[in-house]
């Protein structure tokens, strides 16, 4: 008897080991990146002009780019989406207060899920669903073992940041740079899971590209140089490197092969950013333009155009996804919960979401559901978005095909038949998302 206890622990030891080595075999880690205020026209791939992106544009080139990925107009409404796979106004006034995360989402987030799937889980960046400083542990609840986050209006991001890090604020932060504090922090954690042989779930909504805020009472928040902030070109290249050192610390750990990379943004490009303080003590938000394929594009932050909430959407997963791989088929930001849920092998949990998995679209086959619109909200106005249309709560209706920039609406007495058609389908949706 004594003989065999030895025996039955070295073999629980061994099979504890085979069950960590499948799990992380068959469950690729995944790095969710989601930029801010940053759209489509910043994007190289995306034919822009403006600004280079080389690491960006290299995940597409070995990946797959969507041309239809959509977000809200605004930050807030953004993240409640990637967080829960709902729509805001699914969860009444609390989903559509600024600064505030639905009770009734804790539980069921995107966090939560990946931990019942068995990953290790992390969130770095920018949070924006709850001031931290009033619940410090408000991460943990929906589902993130370790997180090193700025919360909300409560101080810098950029320069000598203001980070709440695992339930504390952060110390010894003078002199430097949040996004650089952010990544530092995500590689750790990697590295951490990887040598635990644990499969991670690494969510990075960035700081950049938005531009810095007036959140300090008596001085300004500290500057980037000569007596200024980073200009909106400068953000991008930022964006762009911090993008890169994630992709390069995957390969340095020899996982680049089996982490599922997905980078994307929470609405258009800003029509201004904040750059300087004037003689009067007050910031000066200088007008942001873009040049994507030839064009000169304003900044579309807050619209409901694509300007506004058409939004760049790139998977890389070497080995597994087609490189130069590009898709039509829409996504928006409530469909990635239910896609990374698929992929890290979980079954339905039965809560009504309004996502849409685009798992199989990475892996060439079809969506068993597919998405013929998108639909978008903030400051009380809605809009759906077909293909080819869209549709406004106040009756305004474009031709998107014909009308991408929305510059002529589509009058009753212009309604053929398959206009009005597609304008009745869109009516339905809207009206049906007004009742909810």
């Amino acid at each position: 008897m004594n003989s065999i206890r030895p025996l039955l622990v070295v073999l629980g030891v061994l099979i504890t080991s085979l069950q960590s080595s499948e799990a992380s075999e068959n469950k690729p880690n995944i790095v969710l990146i989601m930029a801010d205020d940053v759209g489509c026209d910043a994007i190289g791939c995306y034919g822009g002009q403006s600004y280079p992106t080389p690491h960006i544009d290299a995940l597409a080139a070995g990946g797959m780019k969507f041309n239809h990925g959509y977000s809200m107009p605004v930050c807030h409404p953004s993240r409640i989406c990637m967080m829960t796979g709902r729509y805001p106004f699914r969860f009444g006034k609390q989903g559509l207060k600024w600064g505030d995360y639905p009770t009734a989402a804790e539980g069921i987030s995107i966090g939560n899920r990946m931990k019942q799937a068995g990953y290790a889980t992390a969130v770095a960046g920018k949070w924006q669903v709850c001031t931290m400083k009033n619940d410090l542990d408000h991460p943990r609840r929906v589902g993130f073992d370790e997180w090193c986050l700025f919360g909300w209006h409560e101080g810098g991001r950029y320069n000598d940041p203001l980070i709440y890090q695992n339930g504390k604020v952060r110390e010894g932060v003078s002199g430097k740079y949040g996004p650089d504090l952010y990544v530092d922090f995500l590689v750790n954690f990697m590295q951490r899971s990887q040598d635990s042989d644990k499969p991670f779930f690494a969510y990075y909504p960035m700081a950049l590209c938005h531009d810095v805020t007036d959140d300090l009472k008596d001085q300004h928040v500290a500057y980037y140089k000569d007596g200024r902030w980073m200009t909106y070109g400068e953000m991008v290249a930022s964006m762009d490197d911090m993008v890169g050192r994630l992709a390069q610390a995957l390969d340095r750990m020899g996982v680049r092969n089996e982490t599922l990379i997905i980078f994307t943004t929470d609405n258009g490009t800003p029509g201004a950013s904040y750059l300087n303080v004037d003689e009067n003590g007050k910031m000066v938000r200088p007008k942001v333009f873009s040049i994507r394929n030839g064009k000169i594009v304003p900044g579309g932050k807050g619209k409901h155009d694509d300007t506004g909430t058409r939004v760049p959407l790139i998977a890389n997963w070497p080995g597994h996804i087609k490189s130069g791989k590009v898709v039509n088929d829409m996504v928006d930001l409530t469909d990635y919960l239910p896609t990374v849920a698929e992929i890290a092998g979980l079954k339905d949990d039965g809560v009504t979401r309004d996502g849409i998995s685009f798992a199989p679209i990475l892996f060439g086959q079809k969506r068993s559901r597919t998405r013929p619109w998108v639909y978008c909200e903030h400051n009380k106005k809605r809009s759906v978005r077909s293909l080819d249309w869209r549709l406004y709560d106040d009756g305004r209706f474009f031709d998107l095909k014909n009308d991408p920039t929305e510059q002529f609406r589509i009058k009753r007495d212009q309604l053929d038949l398959d206009t009005l058609r597609n304008y009745l389908q869109l009516q339905i949706v809207l009206e049906e998302m007004q009742l909810n």
